[in-house]
């Protein structure tokens, strides 16, 4: 652990520690103070440092990137280069020479460092840097985002610190392993490295709220891997089965089993909303609506908080079903109006009809929502009426 004065390294090799390092002596502690270990950069630290520079446009110099040497047949060996790093807090004199030791002024770094995928860290840092639009975009500003993920050691993490001391970057950290985090945030602070835990806050707010003590561990960790086969599993791809076989409107005497059923015309997006609702663990059927056919009876025999409505524009309706018509081969010799406009407008307001003698069915708009967004609506609806929440609506319609 990281003690308040100074560190230092013990051992060679890669079996280098970090412990404190004892009170030096009143003889020796200018060659102590100003002792400066050389060790071999991380290869990977050294590319992304020397990317930086070439994105910058800064001039790299050769020498201190790579050298070379020969063997004894002759051949050219590259060996990696090797940097100076000072024990103390701000390094010596000689710490700032190299040009991959300087501040790049391409753009501020920021390191997001991860013991898992890094996608928490990454998505945080993306959402925050999303408030500083009006600086990024027009480069008063620029930010170089940097992701180190499966950091899962105390060596991995000192070097990544040390490089952001040297590149005056900042470190943002997804640590779950409590000890991990804190030898982040005090190593960090010996070096004077901005940083900031996004993880640590939440899961210890949670922990409270529950009363209960975190596992420590990452969620890829492989503890946490021992049984892949989980109840969730089965359960997704029990819903995933169960949607299949349930599509365009197929065994409608199935219906009150599903979670959710999905009501619209066709090309209105149904079967993959279904499917992809699936993927959540959701058992969804989907019905169609399509003039002088009869719903089944069991539509309206299920429970109405169950059933969602979907409707579209007819103009991008009319551009889909076209689309549609032209992979089938329908739009050759073969007349049909599926996809006149007049047929399109027609049967929209033939499925309002149906949908205004059923209040209870929420109206979902999807002429400009992705899957994943008229997904969210479904399922936050889903979820107040489960829950049994009363939030006023302004509109039926979403």
């Amino acid at each position: 652990m990281i003690c308040s004065s100074s560190l230092r390294l013990s051992g060679s090799g890669t079996g280098t520690r970090y412990s404190p390092s004892p009170p030096a002596s009143s003889e020796n502690s200018d060659e102590s103070q100003s002792q400066v270990r050389r060790i071999k950069a991380s290869p990977q630290l050294n590319r992304w440092s020397r990317a930086r520079s070439i994105r910058s446009g800064r001039k790299l110099d050769r020498s201190a990137v790579s050298t070379e040497s020969r063997d004894k047949s002759g051949s050219p060996v590259r060996s990696e280069p090797e940097i100076e790093l000072s024990m103390s807090p701000k390094g010596d004199s000689r710490s700032g020479s190299s040009d991959d030791e300087k501040e790049v002024n391409g753009g501020k770094p920021i390191f997001m460092v991860s013991d898992g995928t890094g996608w928490t860290a990454e998505h945080a840092v993306n959402a925050a840097l999303g408030q500083f639009d009006y600086c990024l975009v027009d480069r008063v500003c620029p930010v170089n985002t940097h992701l180190f993920s499966g950091i899962d050691d105390v060596e991995k993490l000192m070097e990544i610190v040390k490089q952001a001391a040297k590149e005056g970057a900042m470190v943002v950290y997804t640590l779950a392993e409590p000890s991990m985090a804190q030898f982040a945030k005090q190593a960090c602070q010996h070096w004077g490295v901005a940083s900031s835990d996004i993880l640590g806050p939440i899961t210890e707010a949670i922990a409270g709220h529950l009363g209960v003590s975190p596992s420590g561990l990452s969620r890829w960790a492989p503890e946490r891997q021992k049984s892949p086969l989980s109840e969730e599993y089965f359960r997704r791809i029990e819903a995933i089965e169960f949607t299949i076989k349930q599509d365009d409107g197929a065994l409608p005497r199935n219906l009150h089993m599903a979670d959710i059923v999905l009501t619209g015309v066709s090309r209105s997006g149904k079967t993959p909303l279904s499917i992809y609702l699936a993927q959540k663990g959701y058992k969804v059927a989907n019905v169609p609506i399509v003039m002088n056919i009869d719903l089944p009876n069991t539509l309206f025999e299920v429970n109405p908080e169950k059933v969602f409505a979907l409707t579209i524009n007819p103009v991008v309706l009319q551009s889909i079903r076209r689309a549609r018509a032209k992979t089938l081969g329908m739009d050759g010799e073969l007349k049909t109006n599926y996809c006149d406009m007049d047929y399109v407008k027609e049967e929209l307001e033939y499925a309002g009809k149906i949908f205004a003698q059923n209040p209870v069915w929420p109206v979902i708009e999807v002429t400009s929502k992705a899957i994943e967004e008229t997904a969210v609506i479904v399922l936050r609806l889903y979820h107040d009426r489960k829950n049994r929440c009363s939030m006023p609506r302004i509109s039926k319609r979403y």
